[in-house]
C-alpha cells in the first residue's frame, strides 16, 4: 500500500512545540515538573480519542492507523480512561 506523503509531522511538531512554550510561558518563571509525561500524555490521549472517533470507535481500525496492535490500544484506552465513541 503507498502511503501519503504529506508533511504534517512538522505542523505537528509545531503544534506541540506552541504549545510546550505556552504552558511553559504561564508558570511564570516556576521550575517545570515532569514534561515528558505531561506532554507524552496529553498528546497520547488526544491523538487516541480523534483517530475513535474518526474510526467511529473500530479499534482494529484504529490501532492500524495508530500503527500498534489491539491489545497494546486497549491497554492505552484503559490507562487513559478513554471512552469509545457512541455510535
Amino acid at each position: 500500500m503507498k502511503r501519503a506523503r504529506l508533511n504534517g509531522h512538522s505542523a505537528i511538531a509545531e503544534a506541540v512545540g506552541s504549545s510546550l512554550q505556552e504552558y511553559l510561558d504561564k508558570l511564570d518563571g516556576e521550575p517545570a515538573d515532569n514534561l515528558y509525561d505531561l506532554v507524552i500524555g496529553s498528546v497520547e490521549k488526544s491523538l487516541i480519542s480523534d483517530i475513535l472517533q474518526r474510526t467511529k470507535g473500530n479499534q482494529s481500525e484504529a490501532a492500524s492507523m495508530l500503527g500498534i496492535n489491539r491489545n497494546t490500544l486497549r491497554a492505552k484506552l484503559d490507562k487513559h480512561k478513554i471512552k469509545l465513541p457512541q455510535n
